[in-house]
């Protein structure tokens, strides 16, 4: 066996990474059962496939709910960290309580995520690249069940791929969407389950169509409050022009949104610089007051946006008139750049390029975030010795497929 971690795989084009499937190694699995109240040992799959019964609640009543968090390899020695697992430990036990599943324990998602990693560790991609092995934890009722029941077994599982950045760090157009509630104001919103995520795909692509890079939802009650992007959290940013040091990050405090992790880092490191920081209501209305917008998420990070646009109805309040905001009879727009920046503004990209320091291991982790990737953590049920090195795909590189 060789050294610990290897070096990734010189199969993939590492300057093009993107958001595409890629097989690797294979996936990590255990199973609970209800009987004896207990999590089988973690055991390696090498394949990226579930077999699983067509009765199951996951496919039937949509009981499942899953996670996303990052490795990523650190300069010099290239060893192998992962951003923050214990918050994703702790929001997934959360999410499977709203949807009446058993909680997986802290230290078993721990190691489920570290061995997935160090099992396909020659995916997570050269330091240099700024890339990331993206971490997919899932929990979903497996075993048949006809009625509207709890299931007798549980799986957990955890894949993982390498992906480049999910937007980019360019400036994207949002889009309120006034026509579709992502959640009831008593509902889910506050769970990673996949409900809530499905039924906007509709919306976000007709978005896109039209221009728009990002989805935006206010609160389902009333639609006067700013609850969160469909991808990401939202976060704004009240600063003065000639004083770096008088900012303020705002964040909303609604209830039916899931606590992101990439802006719970942004907000600690927001306050470490002195920086003031506010979780509260944020009202449409107040979308003008802000001199930054971006959206915060693992797969994202931080990206600018550069206006909110809402579509116009009868009943759809007008944002008073102000430099930023321009209205057409069918719609208002409040713009945070102009369409020939091309860049984000200095608050996202001061955030950003130390949140991505701390991420790279590029500076001292002064909050204690990075958890180390080790060779014993390659002992996993079903796995053989030479499964660290890498080597599921083809010989070929992608720009020669």
């Amino acid at each position: 066996m060789g050294a610990f971690p290897p070096p990734p795989v010189n199969t993939i084009d590492w300057s093009n990474v993107g958001f595409k499937i890629r097989e690797v190694n294979g996936h990590i699995e255990s199973t609970y059962s209800k009987t004896t109240g207990t999590w089988s040992p973690l055991r390696f799959v090498a394949d990226p496939f579930m077999r699983i019964h067509g009765m199951a609640p996951a496919l039937n009543y949509g009981q499942q709910a899953y996670e996303g968090l990052k490795a990523f390899r650190k300069p010099g020695d290239g060893s192998i960290t992962i951003f923050r697992p214990e918050r994703n430990a702790v929001r997934l036990q959360h999410s499977a309580e709203v949807v009446s599943m058993p909680e997986v324990p802290v230290e078993l998602f721990l190691q489920a995520c570290r061995a997935a990693v160090a099992l396909n560790a020659g995916f997570v991609p050269p330091h240099e690249t700024g890339a990331a092995l993206y971490i997919r934890p899932q929990l979903y009722g497996s075993s048949a069940q006809l009625g509207l029941d709890p299931p007798e077994e549980y799986t957990f599982c955890v894949f993982v791929i390498p992906t480049g950045v999910y937007h980019g760090t360019h400036p994207v157009k949002a889009l309120i969407l006034d026509d579709f509630d992502r959640t009831a104001p008593n509902g889910t919103g506050h769970a990673k389950v996949g409900g809530n995520y499905a039924p906007v795909l509709k919306w976000s692509g007709k978005a896109k169509q039209e221009g728009y890079g990002i989805t935006l939802h206010l609160d389902s009650a009333k639609h006067e409050g700013i609850d969160e992007f469909s991808t990401s959290g939202f976060i704004g940013v009240l600063a003065t022009p000639d004083n770096s040091d008088d900012v303020t990050i705002v964040v909303p405090d609604s209830k039916c949104v899931i606590e992101s992790v990439t802006s719970d880092s942004v907000q600690h490191i927001a306050r470490s610089w002195g920086w003031k920081v506010e979780r509260r209501s944020i009202k449409y209305a107040e979308l003008p007051s802000f001199s930054e917008v971006f959206a915060a998420g693992t797969a994202a990070a931080l990206v600018p946006i550069r206006s909110i646009t809402r579509n116009k109805k009868a009943e759809t309040p007008s944002l008073p008139a102000g430099p930023r905001v321009s209205s057409t009879p069918t719609a208002d727009v409040v713009t945070y750049m102009s369409d020939e920046q091309d860049e984000a503004g200095p608050i996202c990209i001061k955030l950003l390029s130390h949140l991505k320091a701390i991420q790279l291991g590029k500076v001292q982790d002064e909050f204690g975030w990075r958890c180390d990737v080790r060779e014993e953590d390659l002992k996993v049920q079903g796995a053989s010795q030479d499964k660290h090195n890498g080597t599921a795909t083809p010989k070929t590189v992608d720009q020669m497929d």
